[in-house]
């Protein structure tokens, strides 16, 4: 499925970014918002990647899961992104930026429950 590889591309991005910051952070002076930024990258491209699996198995419920894995890469782009915008050029993506990023992140963790208790038997 078109949407399983582009979640499984876009986890290797974040992956990748994630190591990125991780170097960055431990070089750069001042640099904890990055890592931060590196965590959250880290972690969700991992639970991108066990949702993807967990979809192609039918452990969850298709739509639902498809929905958390994607508000996985929304909100981790935008926490992730504001906290490394304000590294490098000293503003914010857009006011709450990264509030709502984790937010999101929140959210599609708990969407990831309704998607294992609604599975298709």
């Amino acid at each position: 499925m078109v949407a399983f590889r582009l979640l499984i591309g876009l986890a290797g991005l974040m992956g990748a970014a994630g190591v990125a910051l991780a170097a960055a952070s431990a070089h750069g002076a001042d640099a904890g918002r990055l890592a931060s930024a590196s965590a959250m990258l880290l972690f969700h491209a991992t639970a991108i990647l066990a949702t993807t699996a967990l979809l192609t198995r039918d452990l969850l419920h298709g739509g639902i899961g498809l929905v958390a894995a994607f508000g996985f890469v929304m909100g981790t782009a935008l926490f992730a992104g504001d906290l490394t915008l304000r590294q490098y050029a000293g503003h914010s993506l857009f006011p709450f930026a990264a509030p709502t990023g984790g937010t999101v992140m929140i959210a599609s963790w708990l969407v990831v429950t309704l998607a294992a208790v609604v599975a298709r038997k």
